[in-house]
């Protein structure tokens, strides 16, 4: 019936993202993952996801909305120097046979995610571990501090 896409339209990729990132999210945590979203790293890049797990290793989770956010974004290896473990983050029907195979892949919706393939690791050297997890804490801190008393300075 061709008037039921106006009265039903498919999401906005912008929901699409959301919706991923925020079932990725509630899977990391629920796994035991501290998380922030959208971390810049010294190359300027800017993670979708940062988790940090208990152990203190580092993944970065790049959100995808569909296959054209997949085919236009070459910047996703230059994320591997920030982590120990890269990953993908889709929605179900995301077609995951064109992600490449050396990396994770979560798929997730807006209530959850489910960790269909581990990433490969790849571990940091000490030193940028410990840059990025004082980063991680940096930021997650700021946040919290903007929430509390928005009107602050030098947040």
């Amino acid at each position: 019936m061709p008037g039921s896409a106006l009265l039903n339209p498919p999401p906005a990729r912008p929901d699409i993202t959301r919706s991923v990132c925020r079932g990725a999210s509630r899977h990391l945590r629920e796994r035991g993952c501290a998380i922030v979203k959208e971390m810049t790293f010294a190359n300027g890049r800017r993670g979708d996801i940062v988790a940090l797990w208990p152990n203190g290793e580092l993944w970065v989770v790049e959100v995808k909305s569909g296959v054209l956010d997949y085919r236009v974004d070459g910047k996703w290896p230059d994320y591997r120097d920030y982590c120990d473990g890269f990953l993908f983050a889709v929605a179900p029907e995301f077609p995951q046979e064109i992600l490449p195979d050396d990396v994770g892949l979560i798929v997730a919706d807006g209530y959850g995610g489910a960790l269909l393939r581990e990433p490969p690791r790849h571990p940091l050297a000490p030193a940028r571990r410990k840059m990025l997890t004082i980063a991680v804490a940096r930021l997650a801190a700021a946040r919290l501090a903007q929430i509390e008393d928005p009107e602050a300075a030098g947040l």
